[in-house]
């Protein structure tokens, strides 16, 4: 599936330029725990004008959806053994636990004022030391879990 992805090359200058446009129009931060969180502190209040971060949130899931649409999806597939997790009906008691588990990344993200994107992307852009130190536990976490999957799989 990466053959069919935008080459490294290309999608790393154009999400910096997404960084630095970001700052420069709004004066924020580029991440997308804050457009999740807008979306849903406002749908909590029962108001419907979101922000830049909204609407940032809801393109994500709009333009994913259209883009499979257009390219002729007819199911959710290509993440090797976490798609294949739902095949079936035998290993349907793991979407409670994956239902949670995103929800415990959420609040952590939120909690710790951002996610990896917008820690990794716009707080080491920044030199933010914060940032800085977050992202290599992402990276850090990331190896050691990928290494360990690999090892049981």
């Amino acid at each position: 599936m990466l053959d069919d992805q935008i080459a490294w090359w290309i999608a790393g200058p154009v999400m910096g330029l997404c960084v630095v446009a970001c700052r420069i129009l709004f004066n924020a931060r580029l991440g997308v725990t804050g457009g999740f969180s807008e979306l849903i502190g406002k749908a909590a209040a029962g108001r419907r004008d979101i922000d830049w971060r909204g609407w940032f949130a809801l393109g994500i899931v709009g333009a994913g959806a259209l883009f499979a649409l257009l390219n002729g999806a007819t199911s959710f597939d290509g993440y090797g053994w976490m798609t294949r997790t739902f095949e079936g009906g035998e290993q349907l008691w793991m979407v409670p636990l994956l239902l949670v588990s995103g929800v415990l990344i959420g609040y952590g993200a939120k909690t710790a004022g951002g996610c990896t994107s917008g820690n990794g992307l716009a707080g080491t852009s920044t030199l933010s030391p914060a940032a800085l130190a977050s992202t290599a536990t992402f990276f850090g976490t990331a190896i050691v879990v990928s290494l360990v999957i690999r090892a049981l799989i």
